[in-house]
């Protein structure tokens, strides 16, 4: 079970830093900012569940 979660880890990771870099270049671009505000918010999900992953494969891999 440890090992799915240190897959799910850098999943996870790779995710988050792909809806930020997302979010960014649209608001670099100029464009529109319900789009860049959706991004952002799905990044903060993303990092929660990425948390979650990573604590539950941290804590699982100390058993």
């Amino acid at each position: 079970m440890a090992e799915l979660f240190s897959w799910l880890g850098p999943i996870a990771l790779g995710a988050v830093l792909i809806v930020l870099l997302l979010g960014l270049w649209n608001m670099m671009r100029g464009g529109p900012s319900n789009r860049s505000q959706l991004l952002m918010r799905w990044r903060v999900g993303l990092q929660f569940l990425a948390l979650i992953i990573i604590m539950t494969g941290l804590y699982l891999a100390s058993m």
